[in-house]
């Protein structure tokens, strides 16, 4: 009797060994979140203001560091903020986006180093080709030597296209003509050779500007200078632009040898003026209840609409991720959103995946749940 219990009691020991060992193997689950969800597709982005930057809002930094991957300045980085004067740089907080990036392990996006719009008014004044160029490089080198080697992409040149494919009549071109195109990649790959370099626009989907792009891009590669992606901001609406013309765009883009970056995604709820022309923040528009609609929150009808508009866009993304580095949502929450003050001001938008609550809308379980089924039908 006393054998076959030392016998049992042997037994129950070499189960729990043996079930502590196979527990121990276990790979424990990871959370769902887009950042995981989505690590083998390609990184998921928000852009941040100085707030969030602050991590001034615990639930707000929560959600930033555990569902997005990559990482913009929303504004910190353009030509007024960073540098106001000649001889002034403002890096307060740039250093401070770049250390959170870090802090997260993320995917650090430079925005932007050339763009007409938000430029600092002596870059403005300046009149003479040499000494635009003489400032043009400096602003470039300066900013991209400081964060050589953490900043791990840059918009090089912003918005640089008028929607029939033409160059912009910026200050750049009319002062130093379209060489300061070429010359600003240049410029930043002599600094920072392993920073991947954009060129990055708006209605990027439209035929017409889609083949301007591609010819500008290809323009600076027949230098031998390197551009590795062209960023299609992503600031869409409901309706349009047609999944067609979006999956054709990243396709057209891709041939070229490029990466390519979904930019600045949003998708608006609210109806446009007519004569809206693209997404050039000078534009503003007088409101009204026609044009504001849902200042109390959105009708349960536009919420499944958006989740589907995002859903449908995502099954784009998913399709061609060998193509797309990174998808960026051009802010972490409703209340957050440029779009309520543009095209109209004072508007109430819902374009994001996180109300103002800070809670996930059906979008962000649409997007999610898209990409769980995608990977259970590959297993």
């Amino acid at each position: 009797m006393k054998i076959k219990k030392q016998f049992l009691f042997i037994i129950a020991i070499l189960v729990l060994v043996i079930g502590c060992k196979q527990a121990s193997e276990v790979t424990p689950t990871k959370p769902v979140t887009l950042r995981n969800v989505y690590e083998d597709a390609f990184y998921i982005g928000t852009a941040l203001n100085t707030f969030q930057i602050d991590e001034t809002d615990s639930i707000m930094a929560g959600i930033v560091g555990r569902e997005f991957s990559s990482i913009t300045a929303e504004n910190e980085m353009k030509s007024i903020q960073i540098h106001p004067a000649r001889d002034t740089f403002n890096f307060e907080y740039p250093d401070k986006f770049v250390a959170l990036g870090e802090k997260y392990n993320m995917f650090i996006h430079g925005h932007t180093l050339v763009w007409h719009s938000q430029l600092s008014p002596w870059i403005r004044n300046i009149k003479d080709s040499t000494e635009m160029a003489e400032a043009l490089e400096s602003h470039i080198k300066t900013i991209v030597s400081r964060y050589k080697g953490r900043v791990n992409s840059w918009d090089v040149v912003n918005e640089a296209l008028n929607e029939d494919g033409s160059l912009r009549k910026s200050v750049f071109l009319e002062v130093m003509g379209e060489d300061y195109l070429a010359l600003a990649f240049k410029w930043t790959s002599e600094i920072d050779p392993k920073a991947d370099l954009y060129y990055n626009d708006y209605n990027m989907a439209n035929p017409e500007k889609r083949q301007g792009a591609i010819r500008l891009v290809k323009n600076i590669m027949d230098k031998g200078i390197k551009v590795d992606g062209i960023g299609m901001q992503g600031h869409w609406h409901l309706n349009t632009p047609s999944l067609e013309e979006i999956e054709k765009s990243i396709v057209e883009y891709a041939a070229l040898g490029v990466k390519v970056a979904i930019t600045e995604l949003d998708i608006s709820v609210l109806p446009n003026p007519e004569d809206l022309v693209g997404a050039e923040i000078t534009q503003n528009f007088q409101n009204s209840e026609a044009m504001n609609p849902y200042t109390k929150g959105m009708p349960d009808s536009i919420q499944v609409k958006l989740a589907n508009r995002y859903t449908d866009i995502f099954k784009i993304f998913l399709k061609h991720k060998d193509k797309i580095s990174r998808v960026t949502f051009w802010g972490v929450n409703d209340g957050q959103s440029w779009l309520n003050g543009f095209p109209v001001r004072g508007r109430t938008n819902h374009p994001l995946l996180f109300d103002r609550e800070l809670k996930p809308k059906s979008a962000y379980d649409s997007i999610i749940a898209l990409k769980q089924k995608q990977d259970k039908q590959s297993n």
